[in-house]
């Protein structure tokens, strides 16, 4: 967890390859994965560059890959997963033997492909032909069509001409057209016969069903005749030869039928043999796709280098975690070593103004508490983490709100299946899935806080559990309780003075006073947890102080914030904790009674404005003796704090910029980017914190009663749950006949799935939107910047699950 506590400490350095050993030794550096090159070639066309003919090459490579995948899928062949185990980057002689396999086995497809297309053609247009002699011969042996044909014909059929006829082949679509057709440019002196294909051909270029449609075109004249011909291949209709005599036409289909039967046996052998042959690809794609990948990202990589004059060297530059620099040099000398070169690799750490790249080292845990922090923005290099500290305060907020034994159980679950079964779930690659996927950490610690406040709440599917017995006595009869009319706790006649061991008496949930008492109770909890969230977080600019060496801001901004918290808010909950412990129903003394006791928010006011409040007879206005004398120390110095937030730092720069006569003060390099007044005149440095002290003295009280919203949402899912039970799963329970027995098992159903679906996931959502609002703005704010860039190092593993994921 000490890495998280803020980013790695990053250095700049200068990389010197020897060109024959640059391959090898940035492959190494691709699979540490801890260094982001700079493009020392920005101003350079990348078609320019020295290594575009090996990325072309590469993307010729993933061409050829890409046409055996889709081959494969083509056919229905199974093409493994990738690979758990990345395989190792090739040398420069194992990727010219790939390029010669992937060229080999191009060919091959290629050539089975053709083979199979034109076999297809060949099969397609015999079994057109064999339905045309079929189909054909009912329209010969009928003549009366034929004969009216003739008696229509005009002069020419007089003249005791033959008929002519073509016969041929057509798709159904385009059937209404080409006798429309045929029947416009011979003026109805055609007859057309037709008859459809009971069953679909397959068209060999696309691989689609396509049905088809038999026809005969009987005509007089060889003007018509070349009419027809030219419809005919318009409308990409197939003529076949037709004899005139029914001998002729048995003879040619007893031929073409034989022909039908050698053509099926090889084309089910050539489909053998590419079958055959996509089953030994078919293993292999997904390590040359990741070969390929690698390769290509070592090449473009390169590019981003610089070559010096003589050419003999190659210069680049990277940002590299200062703990990774042994590692670095290992991969450098591995690199020179895999390729025999003499002359050896070097690493220079460089100085730069630049500010570094951000790095947070996570793990499959803690990676989804630090995406919900840079959600709002990458951390500023080197300032503090919150995501550290959101692995506890994320699910503890959202738990006071989402209290429920039964609900939070209901989340741990969901989150502890897809840990246990995370492996198989994150072959998963929807998009909205990973999302949720990926904070399954926090939805199962949300679950194990949530079954924790449920249990301090003694809160069960809005039930309580009487576990450890019940503090109070209850004077009233067995039906008052069981019909829970008006039964209300006092505290001065019911109340045993034992404390209930821990959390909530049971005996709560029963009483109709519950919604006072949790009222109360669950806000002021929501103003202390929220006052003490918000004290964390301004300690928190305390420990960017110190490591920005910004030593002056802790007298200048610090204290005056932190006075100002404390000594109004942070009070104001000591007050909570006072009247909890002094006030009594069980006391002789008539000022220490409930009815005494003042509220804390009137207080708080009166406070604020100086006023006083008569209070009631036999009480007193104040708790302890001199609160009135404390109260108005601490509002003179709240009010002192306004001022000092808002003058000393601006003064403190001026004075500085006066000794040093420069105009301005150096600061050290790679400090947060809002404290650089450098160049900034004094006017802009007296506005800009005018501004910053406005703003934090209205976000402490705003930001207070933003955290109410614990309360509100605590108090609603609590009630909303009772809702749920006493109108829909209660119904059962209260029928003590059979009948209540099958309405339990009926209305659970209903109640399950509105508690699943509104309670745990619209309320659960709720929560957690108002959680993350809690932390961004309310906690963060007080010293999170979020100003940095994150560090996105040449990784072979990081390229493989984006190009997975995309």
């Amino acid at each position: 967890m000490g890495a998280m506590f803020r980013s790695e400490e990053m250095s700049m350095v200068q990389l010197l390859i020897q060109p024959e050993a640059a391959y090898q030794s940035v492959a190494e550096l691709g699979e540490l994965g801890i260094a982001q090159f700079r493009d020392l070639n920005g101003d350079i066309n990348m078609f320019q560059r020295k290594y575009t003919s090996e990325i072309r090459r590469c993307e010729e490579m993933e061409r050829k890959i890409g046409y055996i995948r889709r081959e494969i899928l083509k056919d229905s062949v199974t093409i493994p997963e990738m690979p758990e185990v990345i395989p190792r980057t090739p040398n420069s002689r194992e990727i010219i033997d790939l390029e010669a396999q992937l060229e080999k086995t191009e060919n091959e497809i290629v050539e089975l492909s053709e083979n199979n297309h034109a076999l297809l053609q060949n099969f397609m247009e015999l079994t057109e032909l064999k339905n045309v002699l079929e189909k054909t011969q009912v329209f010969f042996s009928d003549k009366s069509n034929v004969q009216n044909l003739e008696a229509t014909g005009g002069e020419a059929a007089n003249d005791g001409k033959p008929l002519g006829f073509v016969a041929g082949v057509i798709s159904r679509e385009r059937v209404i057209g080409f006798e429309r057709m045929l029947w416009r440019v011979s003026r109805g002196n055609i007859f057309l016969r037709q008859a459809t294909l009971e069953e679909a051909l397959v068209d060999p270029k696309t691989g689609d069903a396509v049905h088809k449609i038999v026809f005969v075109a009987f005509f007089q004249g060889e003007q018509l005749k070349s009419r027809v011909k030219k419809v005919c291949a318009g409308y990409h209709a197939a003529l076949y030869p037709c004899p005139n005599e029914y001998n002729e036409r048995e003879e040619m289909l007893r031929g073409v039928r034989t022909r039908i039967e050698d053509l099926r046996m090889v084309l089910g052998q050539t489909q053998d043999q590419r079958q055959r042959v996509l089953l030994n690809v078919a293993k292999e794609v997904p390590t040359w796709e990741i070969i390929a990948k690698k390769v290509k990202a070592i090449y473009h990589t390169l590019n981003m280098f610089s070559v010096d004059v003589s050419k003999k060297c190659l210069f680049g530059e990277a940002w590299v975690p200062t703990a990774g620099l042994q590692d670095v040099k290992n991969a450098l000398v591995n690199g020179s070593a895999a390729v025999g070169s003499a002359v050896p690799s070097f690493l220079n750490i460089i100085a730069t103004n630049e500010e570094p790249p951000t790095y947070n080292r996570t793990n499959k845990f803690t990676s989804g508490f630090q995406n919900l922090i840079e959600s709002y923005g990458i951390a500023s290099y080197r300032e503090a983490n919150p995501a550290l500290y959101t692995i506890i305060t994320f699910p503890f907020l959202f738990a006071i709100m989402f209290g429920d034994l039964g609900h939070g159980m209901i989340l741990f679950i969901l989150g502890m299946w897809m840990v246990l079964w995370e492996k198989s779930l994150a072959k998963n690659k929807e998009e909205i899935w990973q999302l949720f996927f990926g904070g399954r950490y926090i939805i199962l610690l949300m679950g194990i806080f949530s079954m924790y406040t449920g249990f301090v709440y003694n809160d069960i599917f809005s039930k309580g559990m009487n576990i450890f017995g019940s503090s109070w006595s209850i004077n009233y009869n067995t039906s008052t309780i069981m019909t829970n009319e008006d039964l209300q706790l006092n505290p001065t006649t019911d109340y045993s003075e034992t404390v209930y061991w821990y959390g909530l008496d049971p005996l709560w949930m029963l009483s109709t006073n519950k919604i006072i008492f949790l009222n109360s109770f669950k806000m002021k909890l929501s103003i202390i947890f929220g006052v003490v969230h918000m004290i964390f977080g301004v300690c928190m600019s305390l420990v960017n102080h110190k490591q920005f060496h910004r030593l002056e801001n802790i007298l200048l901004e610090f204290i005056p914030q932190i006075m100002f918290l404390v000594l109004l808010f942070a009070y104001m909950c000591f007050m909570m904790f006072f009247k909890w412990i002094m006030y009594t129903a069980v006391t002789d003394e008539d000022h220490l009674k409930p009815g005494c006791a003042p509220s804390v928010l009137i207080m708080f006011i009166n406070m604020m404005l100086f006023k006083s409040q008569e209070p009631l007879p036999t009480c007193r206005e104040f708790m302890f003796e001199g609160q009135k004398t404390l109260q108005i120390i601490f509002i003179v110095l709240g009010l002192i704090c306004i001022p000092w937030l808002l003058l000393a730092k601006p003064f403190y720069i001026m004075v500085q910029r006066k000794k040093k006569g420069t105009g301005h003060v150096a600061e050290p390099a790679h400090q947060s980017s809002s404290n650089h007044h450098d160049d900034e005149p004094m006017s802009e440095i007296f506005i800009h914190q005018a501004i910053h002290t406005i703003e934090y003295i209205l976000s402490t009280i705003s930001h207070t009663a933003s955290y109410l919203r614990l309360w509100a949402l605590s108090l609603a899912h609590a009630q909303l749950s009772e809702v749920l039970w006493n109108m829909v799963f209660q119904i059962g329970l209260q029928n003590d006949s059979y009948i209540g027995a099958i309405l339990i098992w009926v209305l659970f159903w209903p109640w399950s799935v509105l508690t699943i679906g509104i309670l745990v996931g619209m309320e659960g959502l709720s929560a957690f939107l108002h959680t993350l609002r809690l932390h961004w703005v309310e906690f963060m704010s007080k010293f999170y910047e979020g100003l940095g860039y994150a560090f996105k190092p040449f990784s072979f593993k990081a390229l493989l699950e984006e190009e997975e994921a995309e």
